[in-house]
Parts: structure tokens; sequence; C-alpha cells
């Protein structure tokens, strides 16, 4: 489903036709359940939400990524030597003419705006067909994404099909943010540019960016980003005091039997409860293990578990774990001790580390080491004995506390209102309105022209310092409402078609009451 979006009915049903033959009615709950895998093989997807169906004879065409490249116009300043400065270029087979010429294009239109801003040079180029995102994560080196504007063919009077590009469905602020995570995401495993340079040269650096980019550009699906992309949060898995004691306490054991790891993250069901680490190289790897780590382990969790229980352990303990980096299977001989490096706090230690992730049942930890000490089939061993059982059990307890405190609060319930949460300071993020979102699949439960009015109004959000509030009604007699307070933004959007500006106002404060109760917003 690369080129297709889901969009739910308030009821939070929608009718699937696909290649032409109707399936039967899906529910809410069936959906969020399919993997990727499945939702992407359900090719010429249509579905109907009332009036805001599109009309049948127009196809609309998602973005698309055109070009990708990544330059420094130092290494080739003379005429003649302009093919130097490509450190990176998608696709690789433009011939290469077009690529110097690209690059000399970007390069002209960067000079050109420093002109009139020294410090913040062009950041994006709106033409009819595409648009250009420029990103400059190091001094001198340029990142570059080309993505071509949304379709929508029609049908002239002719009858001959004619192509209209929708110069204004994208967002700068959301495109800006994935070519900025494309940036951090190869950090991450790779380091800083200029560290590659300085240890193995510029051909280093080339071979590292293709070897990287050449599998991650793959995973770039642009029709599925929106505000969440902008924010590039983390959603926290909520605890009672105890069972959070519990964790902290686990966390201290586990560090100080295991001394060579230096930090440790903890995380449930896909959300973070504790970390070690600094918050933007949290923010980073919480993206990696939430997107791309776990979709290839999922599993269903049957009866409170989802892998059997080690037979060999003493004691009668439960024992679900296994690890998620590293070695699959301790008990084969010829296995591999194997584990990613990642690189954190880059502009200050710049630290390198192996990054061990184990998982027992729904929850996860990651214990990170020195990448100067290569864990052992031994340290292996011991962890995979000592975390195992411990994990287990407290997985179970968390999913035991998680699920009163559920049945107390009522929150199985489908929630009332469609919000967006996120915290600028700690980086929490929550939203009603994504069932799921990965890089794949946006799994929405409204429609994208109320997305682009949310991404509207945070751009809105971004030009003012003080706090405030905008409320829009909608053309399909949706409300829409953004409030920024103190570091902290909520939108919120309500289907109360004969509601007025009083109205609208108290239901997000009833709102702000029930989800937000400890949070101060300004009225």
């Amino acid at each position: 489903m690369a080129d297709s979006k889901i969009y739910l009915t308030d009821q939070a049903q929608v009718y699937l036709v696909t290649k032409g033959c109707p399936l039967e009615l899906c529910p809410t709950a069936v959906l969020g359940k399919l993997s990727d895998s499945v939702l992407e093989q359900l090719t010429n997807v249509f579905i109907f939400v009332g009036r805001m169906a599109t009309a049948a004879q127009e196809k609309q065409k998602a973005p698309s990524l055109l070009n990708f490249f990544i330059y420094n116009p130092t290494f080739g300043p003379k005429e003649g030597e302009e093919e130097k400065k490509i450190l990176f270029y998608h696709p690789n087979e433009v011939e290469k003419n077009e690529k110097i010429r690209n690059v000399g294009l970007c390069e002209a239109i960067i000079q050109f705006t420093r002109t009139f801003s020294p410090l913040k040079p062009a950041q994006s180029l709106h033409t009819q067909k595409n648009r250009q995102f420029f990103h400059e994560p190091e001094a001198s080196f340029w990142m570059v994404m080309v993505v071509q504007n949304p379709i929508v063919e029609k049908t002239n009077k002719d009858g001959k099909p004619a192509a209209e590009y929708q110069e204004d469905e994208l967002l700068d602020k959301v495109y800006s943010s994935v070519l900025q995570q494309c940036y951090s995401m190869y950090k991450l495993f790779n380091g800083t540019f200029l560290k590659t340079i300085e240890y193995g040269g510029v051909e280093a650096l080339k071979n590292r960016l293709e070897k990287f980019f050449h599998r991650y550009l793959q995973t770039l699906h642009l029709q599925s980003c929106d505000l969440l992309d902008i924010f590039g949060g983390i959603s926290f898995f909520p605890l009672d005091k105890m069972t959070y004691l519990k964790i902290q306490s686990f966390i201290n054991r586990m560090e100080e039997s295991l001394d060579i790891v230096k930090y440790t993250a903890f995380l449930y069901n896909d959300q973070l409860i504790w970390s070690g680490l600094e918050q933007d190289d949290m923010r980073i790897l919480y993206k990696y293990l939430t997107t791309s780590l776990f979709p290839r382990y999922i599993e269903p969790e049957l009866a409170g578990r989802d892998s059997p229980i080690r037979a060999e352990m003493p004691g009668n303990l439960q024992h679900y774990g296994r690890f998620l980096t590293g070695p699959y299977d301790l008990s084969d001989p010829d296995v591999k001790f194997r584990f990613p490096k990642i690189f954190v706090n880059t502009d200050d230690t710049y630290e390198e580390l192996h990054l061990i992730v184990y998982k027992a049942m729904s929850a996860v930890v990651c214990f990170m080491v020195d990448a100067s000490v290569l864990p052992s089939p031994e340290f292996c061993r011991k962890l995979d004995s000592l975390v195992g059982p411990h994990l287990t059990m407290l997985a179970s307890e968390i999913c035991e506390q998680y699920n009163i405190n559920r049945r107390i609060s009522g929150s199985e319930k489908e929630p009332q209102f469609k919000f967006i949460y996120f915290n600028h300071m700690n980086l929490a993020e929550k939203s009603t309105i994504h069932m799921r979102k990965t890089p794949s699949v946006s799994l929405t439960s409204v429609h994208p022209d109320l997305m682009k009015i949310l991404g509207d109004i945070n751009n809105d959000f971004t030009r003012a310092d003080e706090d405030e509030e905008i409320i829009v009604k909608a053309m399909s007699d949706y409300w829409v409402v953004g409030k920024k307070s103190d570091q902290r933004e909520l939108y919120v959007i309500l289907n109360q078609k004969n509601a007025n500006l009083i109205e609208v106002n108290e239901e997000v404060k009833k709102l702000c009451a029930t989800q937000f109760s400890n949070i101060f917003f300004l009225d």
C-alpha cells in the first residue's frame, strides 16, 4: 500500500475494495492489528468516507522522492573539479553532467540567499512540479532532498488525461524535518561526516554514505509524513510510582551486575519508561527501535507471552527473554556475537557504543557498552540468564498493573476526542489520531485535509514567540483547535457541526481536565 492512504469514518469503520472485489466491513481493531506487509499488499485500495470521497474520475499520485544528494562545495572549488563536491547522489544512474548541474544549481541558490540572510540561507525551493529541501548538518556539508509534488490526474474536455500538480499540498516543515532525521539516523550509526574524514578520508565517507543511504532511502514513505515527523517525539508509558521504582531498581541491579554496561534504556509496548541517554540521542534511537527494529520481531502476544518457556531455567523461573540484536540463539555453536554500533554525545565526548537490545514479552531493555569492549559469549550468556527471568517477571507485573489502571480509568473505550499533544521540554508525545505510525503506513482516523490544517497551525505557532490559541472551522464542518502554552502544544479535532466558538472552547477545556489534569494550559 505504498501509494495508498487509509481513512476511517467517525464510526471507525471502512469499506475496502481490492482490485474491484468488495471485502466485508472492516472494523478499526482489525485494521490496527494488520502488519505493515499485509497492508502494503492490499493494492488499489479505495476507502469511501461519506462526503469526503474524491471523484471516481480523478486519480491521485502521492509525493515521491526524485533526488537525494550530499555535497561539500569546498572539495571541488576549481573549474573541472565539480564532481569532487558530490559525496552521494541518488539515484546513482543519473548522468554525471546532470548530477553536477543539479548540485551547482543548489549551490547557486544557497549562495544567492546568503546575500539576504547570511546565517539562515535557503531551506526550500518551490517549483510547479517539485520542491527542494536544503539542510546543512555540519559546516559546508549540504544535504538536498527533491520531492515531486502530489499529482491529480484528471480527464479534460477532449477526454485526454491531464496532470495537475498540487503545489500547496506539501508542508515545508514536515519534509525539512524528514531531511534532518535522515542525517540524525546516519549519525547514530556512523558518526559525523567530519570524524569519518579525519579517520579514513573522503573515500571512506563516500563508502559509508552509499552503504547507509542506499538502504535507508528505500524506507522513506513520504506520503505517510505528517505533524508527528515535525515533533520527532517519544511516547512515554504511563506507570504508577511503585512499578516505576521496581523498574529503576531492576536497572540499577543489572548495571551493577553487568559492569561493562554504560547506558540503559527500558521500554514497554514500544513506549519509553526510562533512559540514561541524553534526550536528542534517545529521540533518534527511539525512532530506530520503534519504526525499524521492533517491527521485524512483531509477534502476537497470546496468553501473556510471546515465546516458549526456557525449560533449562532452574527454580522453575519463567524465562521468555531473547536478543533482538546479537546472538539470536545462544544454543547454536556457530552463532555470531556481533552487535550494531551507535554514536552518541557527538557534540561533546563523542562516544561509540555497542547496542544490545534484549526483549521479554512486551518489555525491552537496551544495554549500551563501550565499543572498545567487545561483549563476549560468556557475557551474553550471563546477561541472558540474569536479565531474562527478572525482565519476564517485571513485564508480567507491568502488564497486570496497566490493565488494572485501564479498567479504573475506563480508557479501554474509544477516545471521545481526537488530539495530538507534544511537550518540547521532555519530548513527550501522545496521539489519539494515529492508530499506527510507521515509515510505511500512516493509519490515521481523520481526513488528510484536517492533518494539513494541523500542520498549518503548527507553522503559525513556530512564527509566534508568545503562547496562543488558534481555532479553525474546516469546510467539512469539523472544528480544529491548536493551543500553545509554556513549551507545550495541543491539537484537537472536534466533529460538532452546529457548535459555536464558546461551545468548542468548553469542549477543549473538558479534554484538558480529563486527559491533562496535571498540566497547566493558559486560557
